[in-house]
Order: C-alpha cells, then structure tokens, then sequence
C-alpha cells in the first residue's frame, strides 16, 4: 500500500516503516522548527532593544519585526509540509490569513513544542544508549541494562517522532486549508471535466452534421437522380434503389446519432424546446409542461436536459408506462424539473437504472435528485438545480 503521509506510514508493519524514510522525514520536518525560532529570536531581540529605550517603542520594535517574519515563515511552513504530507494544500478564498495565523502561531509556540518533542525523544534513548561512555566508571550491570534498554527505545523515538510530525501536519494543513476546500477542489475539477466534456461534444456534433450529414445528404440526393434515369424493371435499377434507401436509413441514424450526442434546439431555442423534442421522440405519450421565464445559464439547461432524456430513456425501457409527463418551474431562483410515468414502479438505482449517474451529474452544479417509485408505481423523478 502507498502511504501518502506521516499518519498512514504508522499503519505499515514496524520492519518496513523502521527501513522506510519516514522517520527520517518525520525528524527533519520537526528539527526544521528552527527556522521560525530564529524568527522568533530576532523578534525577541527587536522587543529587548526597543525596551531599553522606551517600553512603547519595544512593543512596536517586537511587532514590526514579527511582521517582518511572518510572510517568509508561512512560505516555509507551506514548504517544510512536504516532508510529512507531500499532497498539494488547497488554497482557499482567504489563503493569505491562514498563512499569517499559522505562522504567527508556529513563532509564538509551535517551534519550541517541535524542537522538545524531537530532543527528548531522542535524547532519552541515546543517553541510555552511551550509559558506559557517559557515565565512567559504572557498574557492567548497570551499564549493558540500560545501553539495550536505549537501543531498544530507538525504534519507539521513531514512531514517536513520525507521529508528532505527522499530527503537526495535519494540524498546518487544517490550518491552511478546512477540510471542506479539498472537497470544493474537487466540486470544481468535476465542473471544469463537464465543461471540457460538453465543448467536445458540441464539437463532435458539429464536425458531424458539417461533414458527414452533409456527405450522405449529397450521396442521398445522386442516388435518387440515378435512380430516376435508370429503366425502372432494370437490376440496376434495383440495386440503386437499395442503395438510396440504405443511404436515407444511414442518414436518419446519423441525425438520431447527433441529437444524442448534442441537441441543436437546446443550443438555439433552450430547455423548453428541447424537453418537447426529446418527448415528441418517445415511444411514450409525454405530456410537456415547463414554463421557465427565460433561458438559464447553459450549465443548468444541459443538465436539466441530461437528466429529462436519461429519465425518459428509463420510461420506456423499464417502466412499463402508458403515458409520462414533465413539468418544470422556476421556484425560488431554483429550476425544478419533475418526470412522472404510470407505470410498474420499484426504480432502484442499485439495479443500474442511470438514477446513480444522474445524482453524479447533478452534484456538479449543486443540484439534488429525489426519487418516489413504490412497486406498483407510479414513478416520480423530481430534480431541484439552482438557476444561478
């Protein structure tokens, strides 16, 4: 298993984390604490200097030179975290006021706690280890008992020292950056894929209908005109007819093929059109109800139109429907699509229905999905995304 950091490598068995470089790193990002100590120092000394004149004039020598040191400290912090945590830190709306109160807290106290967890770490072992060299002359019985009880507290200070940095880690990265900033990167990445996701598909189907329905609409129309010049009872005749009808079924698949793969009246007319396309095109009875004030942001509109064709798609491969309605409303600066049928019921999105992938796909504009579909039925998709 690949351990990530400091934490997770204490979960590998004790052989593997002693040889790893682990404890190593763990005991170099605590002895770097030196560096915000020398800050430190310098803002003691700036407020020792600045008292000896006036008490006023050493408060604001010891700020100004906390000041000057806080920016190069927090640059260090973000830098050090890499010995235990080498995963990047997110960076939140407000970044800079992190950076300031974590090195404002790591010069005032932090450093000094690093520094005495990693001396008496491994100070206790070592003096116990070097017994007889320290402490001449000492008794053999004495001596040999506590050298191995020092070599055998080296592999404890490793864990202990891996541990701290580990836990200080995480305790800058919490600082840094909350745990919900990770999670809002994420939102965003899978936002920027959808987006990347719809241009190619807008791009796909435009290469399409420009070029290849364009290519079967003139082989379409010549073979018609061969068709006509030809003796009616001639094999050619026949062999041509063929052709011409295979050209105009390959042409109404390649139209089919490109309303699934973008749909041109959304781009051009929005989702009510759209939502009465799809619905004229289902092998059930839909009835079309969505009144919206206006067009949406195109985020929403694709989404809303993603989710109606998969729902209509479940219709009419598992519902068993006579008949299915969609409705679709403003409420509150919130776009509420519904998908009804009378059919058999029991959508499980366990069994693979696409419900799953909706959930997925309206996550990413902040919607949510709700599902009512009792055995028996009736069936009821209900999908609230915001307008903005």
């Amino acid at each position: 298993m690949l351990n990530r950091t400091a934490l997770e490598a204490l979960t590998r068995r004790p052989l593997p984390f002693l040889a790893s470089s682990w404890p190593w790193r763990g005991a170099a990002y605590l002895a770097a604490s030196v560096v915000p100590g020398l800050a430190a120092g310098a803002t003691a000394a700036a407020a020792a200097g600045g008292a000896l004149v006036t008490p006023a004039l050493g408060a604001v020598a010891g700020l100004a030179a906390l000041a000057l040191s806080v920016p190069l400290v927090a640059r260090f912090e973000r830098l050090r975290l890499r010995l235990v945590d080498p995963a990047p830190v997110p960076e939140p709306p407000d970044r800079r006021r992190r950076e300031v109160w974590l090195a404002v807290m790591t010069v005032l106290a932090f450093w000094w706690i690093d520094l005495l967890m990693l001396a008496f770490t491994i100070a206790g072992p070592l003096v116990l280890a070097l017994t007889p060299v320290l402490q001449e002359p000492v008794s053999p019985l004495i001596g040999a008992p506590a050298s191995l009880a020092g070599v055998l507290l080296l592999p404890v200070a490793a864990y202990t020292i891996t541990a701290w940095g580990g836990a200080r880690g995480a305790m800058a990265r919490a600082m840094l950056a909350p745990p919900d900033s990770e999670l809002h990167e994420v939102l965003r990445s899978r936002a920027r894929l959808v987006d990347a996701f719809e241009v190619e598909r807008r791009r796909i189907e435009r290469d399409l209908h420009d070029g290849a329905q364009q290519r079967l609409v003139s082989l379409s129309m010549k073979l018609g005109m061969a068709r006509l010049d030809l003796p009616a009872d001639s094999e050619t005749a026949r062999l041509v007819g063929q052709a011409h009808d295979e050209a105009k079924r390959a042409l109404a698949e390649l139209r089919e093929l490109i309303r699934g793969v973008h749909n041109q009246v959304l781009t051009d007319r929005g989702l009510a059109a759209a939502v009465r396309d799809v619905a004229g095109r289902s092998p059930v009875p839909v009835d079309v109800d969505v009144a919206l004030p206006g067009r949406l942001p195109a985020p929403v509109e694709v989404t809303a139109y993603y989710v109606v064709t998969e729902a209509l798609a479940n219709v009419s491969k598992h519902s068993r429907a006579a008949r299915a309605a969609v409705t679709g409303r403003m409420e509150g600066g919130t776009l509420v699509v519904e998908v009804r049928d009378d059919g058999v019921g029991g959508a499980d999105p366990e069994r693979g229905t696409g419900l799953t992938g909706l959930a997925d796909r309206l996550s990413v504009v902040g919607g949510r999905l709700s599902l009512s579909s009792p055995a028996g039925g009736p069936t009821r998709v209900r999908v609230e995304i915001p307008g903005s």
